[in-house]
């Protein structure tokens, strides 16, 4: 099984006086297919780390390979390319528009990822139908659920096809009804062979991973299976 998140060492210190040392010498190894869930309290370090694996910020120290590439050694504009081919993203707020039907946000997410034109419809409607939307394509968010934003919010992310899902706080909008029905999308999805990571501090979605590696002060510390 081969390695899609590799950490060695990494840090993340935020200049001040004193300096915040938000991730601390983290190691943490994420295979493909793995299903691991990210726990901590407010101001932990979870976001920043999300942000590291993400490709959205770089560690001070250390060494992050993601699907075998050493991040510190890309360029902006390929670690761009990196995440916008091989990362999806879910966040507690949806971040749909609401003037758009489901279709055309995902839509918008694929012209993001330079997806051809030609191929953008499809992907769309294939990703909405996977997260059980097929019959809400030409509803707007404003016509749906909480439940059915996430999921738009979610066939947004996976219709690109990454090789990795983050997921910062997914439920954090959700009655416990609804969060159960979305862990079980992330079930299937898993399922299906996609990696996932979730950023939570709620028990009952951590307690559905397969893996709990827990946060305090920026420290990580991977519970025993």
């Amino acid at each position: 099984m081969s390695a899609v998140v590799e950490l060695e060492a990494v840090s993340r210190t935020f200049p001040g006086s004193p300096p915040v040392e938000a991730v601390k010498e983290a190691y943490l190894t994420i295979d493909d297919g793995d299903y691991v869930a990210i726990v901590g309290p407010s101001g932990s370090g979870k976001s920043t780390l999300l942000h590291i694996l993400g490709c959205l910020d770089a560690p001070t120290a250390g060494r992050y390979r993601l699907l075998g590439r050493d991040v510190g050694e890309l360029s902006d504009g390929l670690r761009t390319a990196l995440r916008g081919t091989e990362i999806g993203f879910v966040f507690q707020a949806f971040h749909l528009l609401s003037y758009r039907t489901a279709l055309e946000n995902v839509m918008t997410g694929l012209v993001y990822n330079r997806t051809p034109r030609r191929d953008r419809r499809r992907q769309a409607r294939e990703a909405l139908e996977r997260v059980g939307l097929g019959h809400r394509l030409d509803f707007t968010p404003r016509q749906l659920s909480g439940g059915e934003r996430q999921r738009v919010a979610i066939a947004r992310a996976i219709a690109p096809k990454p090789s990795l899902l983050l997921c910062d706080e997914p439920t954090g909008n959700l009655d416990s009804k609804t969060t159960a029905s979305i862990l079980d999308l992330f079930d299937e999805l898993r399922t299906d062979g996609l990696t996932l990571v979730v950023i939570t501090h709620e028990s009952a979605v951590s307690g559905r991973a397969e893996r709990q590696v827990d946060m305090t002060d920026g420290i990580l510390i991977e519970e025993a299976s």
